[in-house]
């Protein structure tokens, strides 16, 4: 018992270095996905067509979000490396190599959302039978992405900056953005949905411009900041006086990095093909699915920013070479992950039928989005376990077992699984989601297996 205890529990100091690295990560994210909740009931209380078209092209966007955290990952884990060796100038080749990453897929982004996005819209609208008006929904959707898209440069910067802050251990101004651009986006968002104080009733329109706002407040806020305090950030002195970076590093970036950006490609893109799975049971499960998403998305951060602490905390062990230390606090930070995530599901379940009936949408999506919610609390401390376990494997640089543990499992386990279910049986929609994230157990047992044996044990930046 003792020898567990010492295993998996911590000292006072050890959680205090954790949650001073996670916390701020956590409220920032928290702020964001509460305004984000906010920003869902808003548009909800409109109608359920109008809600179901921006979730449709969120959905979209996270495709777009993950790639960019896939893009700059890679390098992230050298930025991380790097700081933990003192080595600024390789920090400044990471922060360059993820611009140059960040326009690359924004190029890429803009030709496809540009060319296809009506047509991918329309994947996500299947079943009138329950009432639902598919050809207002897409008319809605393709209004929000037209302006909405206009944001996804600023989002992108942000990350090339926060992330880089981050990784150098400085969370708090990241989380100062944070909390600055989701204020601009809820003002706005009561200003231009329903047309307050002069403002004009612009409805989803509305909602897409109150978010290109504050991504570029957020941007603003994170590029300023970083630039004026080059005592708090020596890397940052020089960095745009070449875009340069030394093609041996670009190989190294890539060859590590080119995995991640892949895994959350094809990661992302087996999400979307689920949710898609999922709409075809009707527009009120494309609804519930997104009410229930919207809000365990404002509870899980508290066990989401466990695997950016592994990722910070964790990565910088290993670029100083002090591997047992990286091995004790990764068991610690694994399991009081897991713990806090069985506490979250717990919360979630026991509030899974209030938050429904806040939207204004039928009797039926509230019942389907509440169903959602309790089999997602059930299955938190999965979810949990998956999460660190990834980021643990990421932190020393094992990016093709990572592909492999998480975008080749969804796309030779999960997605045919939906696929088939969905189409071939008349599975009620929540024991269909309940069977295919079921089958992450399987994950779950390798994700321990790897991280028990520490292949993930190395210091990718020593030359």
């Amino acid at each position: 018992m003792n020898t567990l205890r010492k295993k998996f529990i911590g000292d006072r100091a050890f959680y205090k270095r954790v949650l001073a690295v996670a916390v701020p990560i956590m409220i920032q994210t928290g702020i964001t996905n509460f305004v984000s909740l906010l920003d869902n009931i808003m548009v909800g209380r409109i109608g359920t067509e109008q809600m179901s078209g921006v979730a449709i092209v969120n959905q979209l966007f996270f495709v777009y979000y993950l790639c960019v955290f896939g893009g700059f990952a890679g390098a992230g884990i050298f930025t991380a490396q790097y700081y933990g060796a003192d080595d600024q100038e390789g920090v400044r080749h990471t922060f360059r190599y993820k611009l140059w990453m960040g326009v690359i897929l924004f190029l890429i982004a803009l030709g496809i959302f540009g060319g296809f996005g009506k047509s991918l819209i329309g994947l996500y609208l299947n079943g009138s039978e329950d009432g639902g008006d598919l050809a207002a929904a897409l008319s809605y959707a393709t209004g929000y992405l037209r302006i909405a898209i206009i944001g996804l440069p600023a989002f992108t910067a942000v990350q090339a900056y926060a992330n880089t802050l981050r990784e150098c251990g400085e969370t708090v101004v990241p989380m100062r953005a944070g909390l600055a651009a989701v204020c601009v986006n809820l003002a706005f968002n009561y200003l231009l949905i329903y047309g307050k104080l002069g403002f004009p009733r612009l409805g989803v329109q509305g909602a897409a411009i109150a978010t290109v706002l504050s991504r570029y407040v957020e941007m603003a806020i994170v590029v300023l900041w970083t630039h004026r305090h080059p005592d708090k950030c020596p890397y940052i002195r020089g960095i745009y006086r070449t875009m340069r970076v030394p093609a041996y590093l670009v190989r190294r970036f890539f060859v590590t990095g080119s995995p991640l950006l892949v895994n959350e490609a094809l990661w992302s893109l087996g999400m979307a093909i689920l949710t898609q799975c999922y709409s075809l049971r009707g527009l009120n499960v494309v609804a519930a699915n997104n009410i229930a998403s919207t809000v365990s998305n404002v509870f899980n951060v508290v066990f989401f920013a466990m695997g950016d602490a592994i990722a910070i905390l964790i990565g910088q062990h290993l670029g100083a070479e002090r591997y047992e230390e990286a091995r004790d606090e990764d068991n610690k930070i694994i399991a009081f992950s897991i713990a806090i995530a069985t506490a979250v599901g717990i919360v979630i379940f026991a509030t899974s039928g209030l938050f429904p009936q806040i939207y204004n949408t039928t009797s039926e999506a509230k019942h389907i989005a509440t169903q959602f919610l309790m089999a997602q609390a059930l299955i938190s401390p999965q979810i949990a376990l998956m999460h660190t376990a990834y980021f643990t494997l990421r932190s020393g640089g094992r990016t093709i077992v990572t592909f492999l543990f998480d975008s080749v499992f969804m796309w030779v386990v999960s997605v045919p699984l939906a696929f088939v279910l969905s189409r071939y049986t008349n599975l009620y929609v929540i024991w269909l989601f309940l069977i295919v994230q079921g089958a992450d157990l399987v994950k779950c047992v390798i994700g321990v297996v790897l991280v028990k044996k520490g292949v993930w044990m190395q210091n990718i930046v020593k030359t």
